[in-house]
């Protein structure tokens, strides 16, 4: 008998394989470290998922920082330093709003590149703001790309897909310092 038996699982359950179900994870770890470059993640609606794909893969230590869960807004003002007019005047789900969360987490950590993600996963809306409402933004040396998602997937869905955009936005990111030529900026 196993521990995991006494949780009610038996020898035929599996947990999720992350590594598995975002394996644009590995090629992002690739390119960061190819590139001399570390990531931080400030996560609001995705609560972890993007830290938790990035860190499945084996050696992620060289190139994740770190990150936050900054569900709450104080918590995004305090650890974060989104100020708190900023979410006042347009809502924790708001461009402006990931823009800061990943500048604030690429200070914090002193990373490369800083990724903030805030959004509604759903199922109900939140802000006067419809579910599957996701900004996801990556800071850089240079400045701040976001981009919006708006499909509404289920909360599960919405998640993932967040995550997914994140990786894809931060390997556009990666490609373009490259290709103008933006010196590495070490490893914080």
């Amino acid at each position: 008998m196993t521990d995991l038996d006494g949780a009610g699982l038996d020898a035929d359950d599996r947990l999720p394989m992350l590594e598995a179900s975002f394996p644009e994870a590995a090629a992002l770890g690739r390119e960061l470290e190819a590139a001399g470059l570390t990531v931080a993640v400030a996560e609001s609606c995705t609560g972890g998922l993007l830290g938790a794909a990035l860190t499945a893969v084996a050696g992620s230590s060289a190139y994740v920082r770190g990150g936050v869960i900054a569900y709450a807004d104080d918590v995004k003002a305090e650890h974060l330093g989104v100020g708190r007019h900023l979410l006042a005047t347009h809502g924790a789900v708001s461009p402006e709003v990931a823009e800061a969360m990943a500048a604030g987490v690429r200070r914090r950590f002193e990373a490369s590149l800083g990724v903030g993600i805030t959004g509604v996963a759903g199922p109900d809306a939140s802000e006067h703001k419809p579910a599957g409402l996701v900004f996801v933004a990556v800071a850089d040396p240079a400045g701040v790309r976001v981009i919006r998602l708006d499909d509404d997937r289920g909360r599960e869905l919405n998640r993932a897909h967040a995550v997914k955009a994140a990786i894809r936005l931060c390997r556009e990111v990666i490609h373009e310092m490259a290709a103008s030529g933006q010196p590495a900026p070490g490893r914080g």
